[in-house]
């Protein structure tokens, strides 16, 4: 794809975050399933195409982690244990702030954070300005959608726009630690 076509598909990707929209785009392992993270309609759509519970939660991805520490209140000592791995397919549960909607952290006092080092996942969140919700492309329980076009024949209509481009090639989900401890909740 060329340069331009990618900044025409990030252009439309940003209006359709900008306007509520769900997208999807490639990460490290299967495409990812986004929205505005502070939307709480977009989420409920997101939540509704993917039939998943509200009360699990989500990731929240960007190419830097400037754009997650609003949404943060990890001491400096889990940050740097974060930072020591990304960026990178690690994702963090790291305490977040009180004022955090519910629809991201399913409830719970801690938020799932990673810095992508895949390019195209990164380019959604900075062409949007903010970290931006990823979960994987599929309906709960199904398998995850690995290409742009098993992304929309499963998804289909409920997505404003797909990002194309392919995964980082990795087999497995991130893998997921817990910033208290630092054990591995999902290898």
């Amino acid at each position: 794809m060329s340069a331009q076509a990618m900044q025409r598909s990030l252009r439309r990707a940003r209006r359709a975050l900008d306007t509520g929209g769900v997208i999807a785009y490639p990460t490290e392992a299967v495409f990812g399933l986004g929205c505005d993270p502070l939307d709480g309609a977009a989420m409920r759509r997101l939540l509704r195409l993917k039939g998943r519970s509200p009360g699990k939660g989500v990731i929240l991805i960007s190419g830097e982690l400037e754009p997650l520490l609003p949404y943060l209140a990890a001491t400096t000592a889990q940050l740097d244990q974060a930072l020591a791995t990304w960026p990178g397919p690690v994702t963090w549960l790291l305490p977040a702030r009180a004022d955090v909607p519910s629809w991201l952290t399913g409830g719970r006092r801690s938020l799932a954070v990673r810095v992508t080092d895949h390019p195209v996942a990164a380019a959604v969140s900075a062409a949007f300005g903010d970290a931006v919700v990823s979960t994987s492309a599929n309906r709960s329980g199904s398998p995850p959608a690995r290409t742009a076009q098993q992304v929309r024949l499963r998804m289909g209509a409920g997505l404003r726009s797909v990002v194309p481009g392919a995964t980082g090639g990795r087999q497995r989900p991130s893998e997921i630690r817990d910033g208290r401890t630092g054990a591995v909740v999902r290898a």
